[in-house]
């Protein structure tokens, strides 16, 4: 997923013009050609952020590291909400720290981006099963604690298009949904799984909720998005039950604390989860290493883990 070839207009017809010329020339990888026409649509538009932005990842690719820096800095300058992405290509060449590289605005345009083709893309391109693994685990952790596989209410963290949602059909008494992007819930919304759908950031969404009251929390693939964990897990804790489940997928990171991945997207390690787990009160219940998907044919290794309040 890529926002490189997003198209605004600058108001500018001929810089409008050279700026597709350069979006098309980085995608066929002619990084001297886009970088020639970026600083072109800068000379007639300077505070074109998608121009700056363009201009950054070619110099980047070029090995021009300072002219990347500098482009992308003002990139974000002009544009601090960052819906562009420039803050993970500023974390690549080592001028920002590796928390800092994604927002939610950021997060919501790229899934607004990506919801049409979604599903398919997901499940068929990157053999995705993350819900799946899930649901599985939930059926063997329960067995574990000799309870019925059926919950009471369940809040699916980043619900997308509704994949979690299917697998859980007809197991939770209701489903609540979050998720950043509008165009993804308007689609998880059609599936008619959901009791409730919110639009927002899932931190915010867990502090709207009420003390002990769910008996399940899934986050199947979603914190690939985020760093720290710390806050997500004190909530998870606080408004599930006692022997309430948290259940989730994430990317798998061999050192310590968490790191972001050539793929943008975030791993965290091992032994960060299980400090998580324990400080905030979880028992862990299952704790596996699997793959959730594939890139380029090969599985991606993660962490499928099933912990009890």
């Amino acid at each position: 997923m890529s926002l490189t070839s997003s198209f605004r207009s600058s108001g500018d017809v001929l810089a409008d013009r050279r700026y597709e010329y350069a979006s098309a020339a980085f995608e066929e990888r002619d990084f001297d050609a886009a970088a020639d026409l970026a600083r072109q649509v800068l000379e007639l538009t300077p505070n074109f952020a998608p121009a700056q932005a363009m201009l950054g990842r070619s110099a980047a690719e070029l090995g021009i590291h300072d002219e990347a820096v500098q482009a992308l800095t003002r990139a974000l300058a002009l544009e601090p909400e960052d819906a562009l992405g420039v803050r993970l290509d500023l974390v690549r060449l080592g001028a920002l720290p590796a928390e800092e590289a994604m927002t939610d605005t950021y997060v919501r345009a790229l899934f607004d981006e990506y919801a049409p083709k979604f599903d398919q893309h997901l499940t068929k391109s990157l053999a995705y099963r993350g819900p799946e693994l899930i649901a599985d685990a939930l059926r063997r952790a329960c067995s574990k604690d000799t309870r019925d596989y059926r919950f009471g209410l369940a809040l699916d963290l980043g619900c997308g298009t509704g994949l979690m949602g299917q697998v859980l059909e007809g197991l939770c008494e209701a489903l609540v949904g979050v998720d950043l992007s509008p165009r993804m819930l308007d689609k998880a919304e059609k599936t008619k799984l959901y009791d409730e759908l919110h639009e927002g950031e899932l931190i915010s969404f867990l502090k709207t909720r009420g003390e002990a009251e769910a008996d399940l929390v899934v986050a199947a693939d979603v914190f690939v998005y985020m760093a720290a964990l710390d806050e997500t897990f004190r909530e998870a804790h606080r408004v599930l039950k006692r022997k309430g489940l948290f259940a989730f997928t994430v990317q798998a990171h061999e050192g310590e604390g968490f790191a972001l991945g050539s793929d943008a997207r975030y791993a965290h390690g091992a032994s960060y989860l299980g400090k998580l787990a324990e400080d905030n009160g979880f028992a862990a219940i299952v704790f596996e290493r699997v793959s959730t998907r594939e890139d380029r044919g090969v599985p991606v290794p993660g962490f499928l883990v099933v912990l009890r309040r």
